[in-house]
């Protein structure tokens, strides 16, 4: 897949400056990004449209330069059958301005304890994913990447042990040790992992790890990958920017996995610049503004990301030199299209990359509102998206 970044010299310039025109967007210099891709989002339908749409998710997603994401599936009805995938299937023809890609669960309604009926929606979803929670039983995970492996298809955990849970909702360190709060440790994640690696080792699974963030996670996969298994993995921008001396009293700073020590920031980062890493996912996750305005212990666990991702990343990384922007776009363009079989096309986004603003979140496309990252100035304003030769954003 060959990536192309274009600023208004290239020869590209006229053909994307007299769109921006006929779209009534004056811009003297601009850079055009191909169409992002995320492969963790939460569109919250069917069953929860109080808190997303999907046409709202789609147009926050547009707003943040991506043309294709890839929605979990806790929904309700969860999609653990075709009946109940095709009520995705359904709202995502109506209501996406983007491409749109659903998993199906791994198992039924998510309860770990008997397999979803994987093959007849094996050729509708884009992987099976029991996001929100692990598949606890060791056998149940065997179960589902033997019968993916058949299928031809992934499997995209989200790896948690409860048991090592214990009532816990941020971090189990400094910050919730000074202020009473209930931990999770980092081991509830990474042990996890640990478990799946070995089962892959033994199936021959195409493997995918949803958001990590612990340096412990990072090592797994670094060995994993040495040894030649097909394991992949994410890590969103919050983990990357933010650690857990960053956090305040306010559920906008909540989110499942937890932002964890100053050391595993340093492992992620380490991650994405060595090629542990292979994407950048946001686990864009609304919620009701009722449901975030509770604290750190009361509100639910989430936060959006789509249209602060690239702004967050672009400043953080490329402007201060850690990395190029080539390798930026191999973490939000090439490599979750390749991993996931998504075609690139001719979509892409154009930038104002000189725009230096605060994040404010009543300018969010999304209805989710609550983002760590509210008040903190960026670089990189998305002026435009086209996705199948429509645009489908553009700047007010």
């Amino acid at each position: 897949m060959e990536l192309k970044i274009f600023d208004n010299s290239s020869d590209m310039a006229q053909e994307v400056l007299t769109r921006l025109r006929a779209e009534g967007i004056s811009v003297s210099n601009f850079t055009v990004l191909p169409g992002f891709c995320d492969v963790h989002v939460h569109f919250r339908e069917p069953g929860f449209s109080f808190k997303e749409t999907m046409e709202t998710g789609s147009a926050a997603a547009a707003r943040g330069g991506y043309t294709a994401v890839c929605t979990m599936p806790n929904l309700n009805p969860i999609p653990d059958c075709m009946e109940n995938l095709q009520l995705q299937l359904d709202r995502i023809n109506e209501g996406a301005c983007i491409n749109v890609y659903p998993y199906a669960s791994i198992t039924v309604a998510e309860r770990g304890e008997k397999l979803s009926d994987m093959a007849a929606m094996a050729e509708h979803a884009i992987g099976f994913s029991d996001d929100g929670r692990g598949v606890q039983s060791d056998e149940m995970m065997r179960q589902a990447m033997l019968e993916a492996k058949r299928l031809g298809k992934m499997i995209v955990a989200h790896c948690e042990v409860n048991e090592l849970l214990r009532g816990g909702y941020i971090h189990d360190g400094d910050y919730a040790k000074a202020h009473g709060h209930r931990g999770i440790c980092s081991e509830s994640e990474w042990a996890q992992i640990a478990r799946d690696i070995e089962l892959v080792r033994e199936t021959g699974c195409a493997y995918h790890v949803c958001h990590i963030s612990t340096k412990e996670s990072v090592e797994l996969i670094r060995k994993a990958k040495a040894e030649g298994l097909d394991v992949t993995c994410e890590t969103g921008p919050h983990y990357l920017v933010l650690d857990d001396s960053c956090l305040q009293e306010d559920g906008r700073f909540k989110m499942n996995p937890p932002l964890r020590d100053k050391s595993d920031r340093e492992a992620l980062v380490q991650g994405i610049l060595d090629g542990t890493i292979d994407m950048v996912a946001t686990d864009h996750a609304p919620h009701a503004a009722n449901e975030k305005d509770r604290g750190l212990e009361k509100s639910a666990m989430g936060v959006v990301g789509l249209e602060t991702a690239f702004p967050v990343m672009y400043t953080h990384f490329v402007k201060t030199g850690i990395m190029s922007m080539e390798r930026l776009m191999e973490l939000m363009v090439k490599n979750p299209r390749e991993r996931f079989g998504i075609e690139l096309s001719e979509d892409y986004s154009v930038w104002d990359l000189d725009a230096c603003y605060k994040v404010d979140p009543a300018d969010f496309a999304s209805m989710g509102r609550a983002t760590p990252f509210t008040g903190m100035e960026v670089y990189g304003k998305c002026l435009m998206t086209v996705c199948g030769g429509k645009t489908v954003y553009k700047t007010v």
